[in-house]
């Protein structure tokens, strides 16, 4: 690889990266903090370490590869994926009455989190191979729909409905940069909304469950609505500067449950308080524009709609994961990006990432 492509390489992505990786340590380790054994480090603030160090590897071996080469593996990419989804869901490891783990003895690989990565490189080599008449022509947008709706139909009966509606908003986000017609896409509102007493007795019990005391978490104050409870009280005891690093009641005490991950966010707002939720805010906003500006650098179709579908993946979980612990939206199991404890997660985010990165050193520099 020449020298000259380097001068490109965005430090400012890198640097965001990095810094929200550290908020994330940090946050893991106070989630886990022990009043009694002050100086010790909890295993899963070493684990997720070792994700990050795995997961920048990954990110710098990206930069050597042309991204465009991606889409020859897209078919590899594709089967890939359903494979994964497939093979979780015979022999997964079940965890919190979800099978979505593939236990490899010193790493659970949750191929979920692989598949929205390689769906983004798939949808992008469809969509850019069919760009005119994605435009023009239904059966082309039905098609890429279909493409996303196997692997989101998979991991719906893991169940993991977070997920799945993440692969869905993946595909609109890049279906927008595309140009899909405002026509068609009337039509599939309206298919939507016709399908949406389907989609409601397809769902699990506790789906359906998590919905409703969505409305009214007292209706089940001890039982489904606990989280929701226990979220909100540490996020609004917070105030402006909070209660202080690895101070926090509510997560010291262990009111919170799986508060290094899915909860991270009610420690932050907690300890760290409205001043400590901007910051990280910032810092993924920073993350986001400059993901924006890469793939508005991008010559072609495919490039674009690489950065397309991973910035629409990470803007949307992360709001996916606020919004459940500010009552925005329902409880689910996903993760808040770089924050929250999970391998799979982590490690897929930076290959990402190391896509962005390759996509700008084989075009111009970024200018704010």
């Amino acid at each position: 690889m020449g020298t000259k492509i380097w001068r490109h390489f965005d430090f400012v992505i890198l640097l965001s990266a990095l810094l929200l990786i550290g908020y994330g340590m940090a946050m893991i380790y106070s989630a886990t903090y022990q009043p009694d054994k002050p100086f010790l480090v909890s295993d899963l603030v070493i684990r997720q370490a070792i994700y990050a160090g795995v997961g920048l590897t990954l990110l710098v071996a990206m930069l050597t590869i042309d991204y465009r080469l991606l889409g020859n593996l897209a078919p590899v990419a594709y089967f890939l994926t359903i494979g994964l989804l497939g093979v979780v869901l015979v022999l997964g490891r079940i965890t919190h009455g979800a099978q979505r783990w593939i236990d490899l003895g010193i790493f659970p690989l949750q191929p979920s989190e692989m598949a929205k990565l390689l769906l983004i490189i798939t949808l992008a080599k469809y969509m850019a191979d069919h760009e005119e008449e994605m435009t023009s022509k239904i059966q082309y947008v039905l098609i890429s729909l279909a493409i996303v709706g196997v692997p989101a139909g998979l991991t719906f009966i893991q169940p993991d409905l977070g997920t799945a509606v993440i692969l869905l908003i993946i595909w609109i986000g890049m279906a927008v940069m595309v140009g899909v017609r405002l026509l068609h896409w009337a039509g599939l509102s309206l298919a939507g909304v016709l399908a949406a007493p389907v989609l409601w007795m397809g769902m699990q019990g506790y789906m359906r469950t998590r919905l409703a005391v969505f409305l009214d978490p007292q209706s089940d104050p001890m039982g489904a609505g606990y989280n929701i409870i226990q979220a909100l009280t540490a996020v609004g005891s917070g105030g402006l500067l909070g209660r202080g690093f690895t101070s926090g009641t509510q997560s010291q005490l262990h009111f919170l449950r799986v508060q290094y991950a899915d909860f991270i966010f009610s420690v932050l707002a907690e300890e760290l308080g409205f001043v400590g939720a901007c910051v990280l805010f910032l810092l993924i906003a920073v993350l986001l524009i400059r993901l924006l500006k890469a793939a508005s650098l991008s010559t072609e179709t495919f490039g674009r709609l690489l950065a397309t579908g991973i910035v629409t993946w990470l803007a949307f979980q992360t709001f996916i994961n606020v919004g459940m612990n500010i009552r925005v939206l329902p409880v689910t199991g996903v993760p808040l990006p770089f924050i929250s404890y999970g391998g799979s997660s982590l490690i897929m985010i930076l290959v990402a990432i190391g896509i962005i990165e390759s996509i700008v050193m084989r075009h111009k520099k970024i200018e704010f």
